[in-house]
């Protein structure tokens, strides 16, 4: 049973928090942010956990040890199960309440399009963008519309196997990458057999490897040719000095010639044989290099062995991820998947052969950041990160992953080497300030604010540029995330992926410490921020926020026009009609005893009739055409055609024209212009010199012999409207 004064204590902070809407759900194992949302009296709703989806959108997004159990400080077990009760019974009360924070380990839990302006959650929609490998390795290719920095300073060379020309350009790129390393390779050589006893002993080290293989020892100087020849051809198109070709010249290399000189490139350099009579090609090669160094950021940390590294873009925590050296079996093993091909989720990415390594061993850093806001794109820098040792010594002679993996999730599986040095932690975690002391020990202590702090920095917020107008901008969410660097032996940080709902598991004594502080410190800035501009905001800094953006109508590139076709008008209904000849006349001439003659013209059905004006031909042709039809019964046709000016205007007001003594003319003109849905110009009739019975004055002359047409008629009734004008226009021409 519940204690009366319990449940009145619960209901009392329960109407307190709802009042100021601080309810929040918390879905995972979170207890430092129930802890710190508690204390600032905060109450938490309990939602159910959705069910697992099959697959999900942010595959790249790190879960590893969430479930794990957290540090969170000093409660004894007494006093913890009587809160815990009191939490239980404050929830159960406001599980009909509004949530007004969300935490959520993935971001398809909550939908931010359902949420209100004034709730908080700790994801942003489509921020997969650039927290998937598919999408950090797309996105950093727009990089130049936003920053002048070159992306192959600060992220290794990447490309989508599931698409074909990238597909292409890798096999481009590896075939390349193996030349520039025969380069070094020949190079490297030459300065072991200048160093003496070292390479002395190195060179007796290899025969004595290879006895068994005398006849793949040795390899002709040929490929050394070829791989020069094809440094110079790619320094020339950096160069641009081939922009005036423009004859499309064959390959240099042929298939053929390239698989050859692939399979020498891995016996010289995988298995140690050696090239005959290399030695006079040392000044050439170290020439090329110092032309590349200059137009390739990533030469120093390519290597010799040409190693790649294949993700599958659909895993997580390290899993499916594997180092190839040969190109054929990297094609290979991505042809074996389909379905990930299909869908463009293999990612292949130069391997940094060379980086900086501690006491032998390689490493990783974890660094935190903090999105509170998009537009304008604002970001929080963590001071403090930490390091992920591998249990291995390093070596590029093996690709297993206890070597070249860092991924807690990956070498918690391995004991650490007998033959690792002894200043490696056995946790494999350093913190920062651990690795800090160590650079200091190399004298090389002021490059970690110089050169990694500051680079790491670049590198996310170029990173977070490029994907700013992918990413819904909400004003009421944040996201922490989790960037992954490599540094090289000159401390240039390298951009490995960024991972969405980074781990928070203690399982070191470095993490235990850092993640509760991360968490405690983004609620800093998330909540107390919101109230008091001037908070204190712990480890969290801000390093970057720009001017307000105003956002267009649209969301991306996706642009869409719409519009509906213009459809040809429907054919006319088949009707009899009255059409003209090319000289179509119906003359009346002045002798009233002479009989209407209409000349008509009917074309077959379904054709248009177009009516031909009369002035195309002259009056003189007019009358010849006449008098071949029928004689003239009347001398006033052979009269000249004699047409005053002001009867003519008048005319002309009333869509008339004259011809010889006094006739009138009725005229339809054909449009000059036609509708834009039509063919040609539209059909009209041409009625000429249809004059009415001046004596009957009742009614205009009918010819029996004349089938009218209704539009006929209605040019009838157009002259009964006009005779008293055409009545006085005639005694005016006749007294005239």
């Amino acid at each position: 049973a519940i204690k009366p004064d319990r449940l009145k204590t619960a209901k009392t902070l329960v109407a307190k928090a709802v009042k100021l809407r601080k309810v929040f759900s918390v879905q995972g194992p979170y207890p430092v942010i129930r802890a710190a949302l508690w204390a600032r009296g905060w109450v938490e709703r309990h939602v159910p956990h959705p069910a697992q989806r099959a697959t999900h959108c942010h595959g790249n997004e790190e879960d590893d040890g969430d479930a794990g159990a957290d540090v969170t400080g000093e409660t004894t077990e007494d006093t913890k199960e009587n809160l815990d009760d009191m939490y239980d019974l404050m929830s159960r009360l406001v599980r009909n309440e509004t949530t007004y924070f969300h935490w959520t380990t993935r971001r398809d839990y909550i939908d931010c399009h359902s949420l209100r302006n004034d709730q908080i959650t700790n994801h942003y929609a489509n921020s997969g963008t650039f927290t998937t490998k598919v999408g950090l390795c797309v996105n950093l290719r727009n990089l130049q519309w936003f920053d002048t920095a070159d992306p192959d300073t600060f992220f290794p060379r990447c490309y989508r196997l599931g698409a074909e020309d990238e597909k292409h350009a890798f096999i481009e790129d590896f075939r390349k990458t193996a030349c520039t390393s025969l380069l070094q390779h020949v190079v490297e050589t030459s300065r072991w057999r200048r160093d003496g006893a070292e390479g002395e002993d190195q060179k007796a080290h290899n025969r004595s490897d290879l006895l068994d293989n005398v006849e793949h020892r040795f390899v002709g100087p040929g490929m050394i040719d070829t791989a020069l020849h094809v440094c110079q051809e790619f320094l020339n198109v950096l160069e641009h000095a081939d922009i005036d070709v423009t004859v499309e010249t064959l390959p240099s290399v042929e298939e053929q010639q390239w698989a050859e000189f692939l399979q020498d490139y891995y016996v010289v350099v995988h298995e140690g044989a050696l090239i005959r009579g290399s030695g006079v090609f040392v000044e050439r090669c170290q020439a090329t290099l110092i032309r590349l160094q200059e137009a390739c950021p990533q030469l120093d940390t390519d290597g010799l062995n040409n190693i790649w590294i294949i993700k599958p873009g659909a895993k997580s925590r390290g899993r499916g991820i594997m180092c190839k050296n040969r190109l054929e079996e990297i094609l290979a093993l991505v042809d074996s998947d389909r379905a990930l091909t299909k869908e463009s989720k293999w990612v292949v990415q130069k391997y940094l052969e060379r980086p900086l390594l501690v006491h032998g061993t390689k490493f990783d850093l974890r660094q935190w950041f903090l999105v509170t806001d998009w537009n304008p794109l604002t970001v929080w820098f963590y001071r403090e990160c930490y390091l992920r040792f591998s249990t291995q010594p390093y070596s590029t002679k093996t690709l297993d992953s206890s070597v070249h993996l860092c991924n807690n999730s990956i070498q918690k599986h391995f004991q650490p080497s007998c033959d690792r040095h002894p200043g490696v932690p056995e946790d494999n975690m350093w913190s920062c300030s651990q690795f800090r002391a160590y650079l200091q020990q190399q004298g090389r202590g002021e490059e970690w604010e110089s050169v990694v702090v500051t680079g790491m920095q670049q590198a996310v917020v170029r990173a977070l540029q490029t994907a700013q107008d992918l990413v819904e901008p909400r004003k009421a969410s944040f996201e922490l995330y989790g960037a992954d660097f490599m540094l090289g032996k000159d401390l240039r940080p390298w951009l490995l992926e960024i991972n969405a709902s980074p781990t928070m598991a203690c399982t070191t004594a470095v993490t235990a410490r850092l993640c509760p502080a991360v968490q405690l410190d983004t609620l800093r800035v998330v909540l107390d921020r919101r109230t008091d501009p001037s908070a204190y905001t712990g480890g969290f800094q801000l390093i970057f926020k720009q001017a307000a953006v105003d956002v267009p109508q649209y969301m991306g590139v996706n642009l869409l026009v719409e519009g509906a076709p213009i459809r040809r008008s429907r054919p006319l209904l088949h009707r009899q009609t009255v059409t003209s000849n090319p000289t179509l006349a119906v003359q009346l001439p002045l002798d009233q005893s002479l009989s209407e003659k209409v000349e008509t013209t009917h074309k077959p059905s379904g054709q248009r009739s177009y009516a031909v004006s009369a002035f195309r031909h002259s009056g003189k042709e007019n009358r010849a055409a006449g008098e071949k039809k029928r004689p003239c019964r009347s001398r006033t046709c052979e009269q000249p055609l004699v047409v005053h000016t002001e009867p003519q205007r008048k005319a002309q007001r009333l869509g008339l024209s004259l011809v010889a003594n006094g006739a009138t003319l009725l005229q339809h003109r054909t449009p000059t212009c036609g509708f834009p849905s039509l063919r040609g110009p539209l059909p009209t009739l041409e009625v000429f010199s249809l004059q009415p019975n001046i004596v009957a004055a009742t009614s205009p002359c009918r010819n029996p012999n004349v089938s009218f047409h209704p539009s006929v008629h209605m040019h009838q009734l157009f002259l009964c409207s006009r005779r008293q004008s055409m009545a006085k226009f005639k005694r005016v021409h006749r007294g005239t």
